[in-house]
């Protein structure tokens, strides 16, 4: 029997049609999602260290489909003070950002930088119990979701000379990283400014600023032994670093994956105690 060449093509397509009949669906394999997440600060902090680590156990917990990339050193091209209005605009979908110096954007991140504000760890701990709503707001406002929160410890005067009186301290150029800090150092005399971490290290070596007022880990983290003599505890006020994922990112992330990211947040910890959990 011959079978004309339109009931051939017909009679194929059905044979095809029937195979298929039956046969499970196969779900395309989901791609990896790799996230840098932008931070001003150098391999060897102790914030970048934390975000590695949580990096890592992202990547477990999301068998390797969320892949975060720790870019240190501002090596993405933004500077402290920009990092909540890159995420917020989808310029880069995670950073680690200093609250203190987001204050030009949204005031309400410079309360922890208020002088003498906090005396400890602990009081730190309860100030932000407090704030933390308000972080939460914020965050939102600007389109991205907190997922751990880490303060610093607390503040030094890196000095080339020794200031054992407010007198000694008059004149003194000095650089600070939030407005709170320079309000508080102009008032006892000394000439302070604002200057981003990135460019610390060369306002010193060019002589531009004589001392910083930042912390003991800021000053390891510059060596600030090659410059400065003289190192004042003076717990000032105290500054934390919020690590935020853009929304639209966070939206393209499995339920089950977000809910596994957001569990890592509690082992993310300093000063001896988890400040991202309410108290």
């Amino acid at each position: 029997m011959k079978i004309g060449r339109r009931a051939a093509l017909t009679t194929g397509a059905g044979a095809i049609a029937l195979a298929g009949i039956g046969a499970p669906a196969i779900a395309p394999a989901q791609s990896t999602l790799k996230l840098p997440l932008s931070t001003a600060w150098p391999d060897g902090n102790f914030h970048v260290v934390n975000a590695k680590r949580f990096a890592d156990e992202v990547k477990k917990a999301t068998d390797g489909l969320v892949d975060i990339e720790v870019k240190s050193g501002g090596q993405l091209g933004f500077k402290g003070p920009e990092h909540l209005r890159a995420v917020r605009d989808g310029l880069v979908p995670m950073a680690d950002i200093l609250n203190v110096q987001q204050i030009g954007d949204e005031p309400f991140m410079g309360i922890e930088g208020i002088p003498f504000l906090a005396g400890s760890p602990d009081e730190l701990k309860a100030l932000q119990k407090h704030l933390r709503p308000g972080y939460e707001k914020i965050a939102a406002k600007n389109n991205q979701t907190i997922l751990y929160i880490v303060p610093w410890p607390n503040q030094y005067l890196h000095l080339k000379v020794k200031a054992e009186t407010v007198e000694a301290l008059k004149g003194i150029k000095v650089r600070t990283a939030d407005k709170n800090a320079q309000e508080m150092w102009n008032t006892v005399g000394m000439a302070a400014v604002v200057i981003p971490w990135g460019e610390t290290i060369p306002a010193l070596s060019s002589g531009a600023v004589s001392g910083v007022s930042t912390s003991a880990v800021s000053g390891v983290d510059g060596k600030f032994w090659e410059f400065l003599k003289f190192f004042h505890a003076t717990n000032h006020q105290w500054s934390s670093q919020l690590v935020t994922i853009n929304n639209d990112t966070w939206k393209k992330i499995r339920p089950e994956h977000q809910k596994a990211i957001t569990s890592r947040r509690w082992s993310i910890t300093a000063c001896n105690w988890s400040p991202s959990r309410t108290p």
